[in-house]
């Protein structure tokens, strides 16, 4: 199979995978916005930044902290890392059993979840939640099996994120040029993006945007936003840190997001929305389909076994999505990605800011993980 379009690609899903579906092409467009998920969870996993992912995590509005929004993933200052072990004997991995092993002293202050990081038939959880309450979260995430042990990393995290994750895509339906739900999907991610963090944004009569943030003694300061957002993330002041989250916003092509240069009125509404927003080529997305999906070699069967019983027509547990994965899809993917790391970073196209690189965004993550959380949230 050799699909040069996201469309193309989406009709044979539709045939040789969703042809029991009413609405295949639909059920197809579906599964490739998980796969976008998918590919965006990995490619911060590969970034090294796996500890410090939430997912699917309600973010407040600043100022106005009773209105919160789901988004796909949350990036959240480290305050320690825990390393366990449990046996195979232990399965499945709850929540609650890993809370006792760790012997926090949270004990009577927190909310225990009733989840399990991974179950008696390998289905992982990707940052699993073990509690939280207003002040922190404890995520778990799962190691390296050796012999008859698995190690366990407990993250305890900061509640307030430095950073959010939204991915975007809408299918076109057939003998329609665009679908109606386009405009929408992008003014909800402009109206999120636009909310969460301290920094505001205010464009001015000529189109030129300026930053604002609003400081304790109230003061306000007003700068170009670009240059604002460079201040803010090499600064340690606690002010400018403390209510600031970066936001990041990924599209995929399909018709109606036209291409990175080729921007309809949906992505230039996003483009102005987001911090960064990171285009993923058909190209990219077309491989990954290809690769691991439709025509895997040995070392990536088990995510193509994933993908296809995740969508057999049937009522059955779906071990494909970015919260939960069949553990040796996964472990195929997290390989995949160390692999072709270079490659990959070149499937994500930076749409603004304007010529920048991913490899920066990268950097730009990395300098905001480092910061002094402990000493800037308290």
């Amino acid at each position: 199979m050799s699909n040069n379009s996201i469309d193309s690609l989406q009709n044979v899903l539709a045939t040789e995978v969703f042809h029991y579906a009413k609405d295949a092409k639909k059920a197809a467009g579906r599964a490739l916005g998980t796969i976008v998920e998918i590919m965006s969870y990995h490619l911060l996993k590969a970034w090294g930044f796996g500890t410090s992912i939430a997912i699917e995590r309600r973010i407040p509005e600043f100022a106005r902290s009773e209105l919160t929004h789901n988004v796909e993933f949350t990036l959240h200052p480290l305050l320690d890392i825990k390393n366990i072990t449990l046996e195979n004997n232990d399965l499945p991995f709850t929540a609650k059993k890993i809370f006792n092993q760790c012997k926090f002293k949270e004990r009577y202050r927190v909310n225990i979840k009733h989840t399990q990081l991974l179950s008696t038939d390998r289905l992982l959880r990707n940052s699993c939640i073990i509690y939280e309450n207003t002040e922190q979260l404890a995520v778990a995430h799962l190691g390296e099996n050796v012999g008859n042990h698995w190690t366990i990393s407990i993250a305890r995290a900061h509640y307030h994120p430095y950073a959010m994750f939204e991915c975007k895509r809408v299918g076109v339906e057939e003998g329609v040029k665009k679908g109606p739900q386009t405009i929408e999907k992008a003014k909800q991610g402009a109206y999120v993006a636009g909310a969460v963090s301290s920094l505001q944004k205010l464009k001015l009569s000529d189109g030129t945007i300026y930053g604002a943030i609003h400081l304790e003694n109230d003061k306000l300061i007003l700068e170009p936003y670009d240059e604002f957002m460079e201040i803010i993330i090499n600064s340690d002041d606690v002010q400018l840190l403390r209510h600031f989250v970066m936001t990041v916003g990924v599209v995929s092509n399909h018709g109606n997001w036209f291409t990175s240069s080729d921007q309809n009125k949906e992505l230039k509404v996003l483009s102005g929305s987001y911090d960064w927003l990171l285009f993923l080529s058909d190209i990219g997305l077309v491989e990954f389909v290809e690769k691991l999906l439709m025509k895997p070699n040995r070392q990536f069967k088990p995510v193509q076994d994933a993908f296809i019983s995740s969508y057999t027509g049937t009522r059955s547990r779906n071990r494909f999505t970015k919260v939960q994965m069949s553990i040796a899809a996964n472990y195929a993917i997290q390989n995949y990605f160390k692999e072709n790391i270079d490659t990959i970073e070149g499937w994500f196209n930076v749409i603004s800011p304007k010529e920048r690189r991913v490899s920066e965004l990268k950097t730009t993550l990395n300098t905001l993980r480092t910061k002094k959380w402990q000493d800037i949230l308290k």
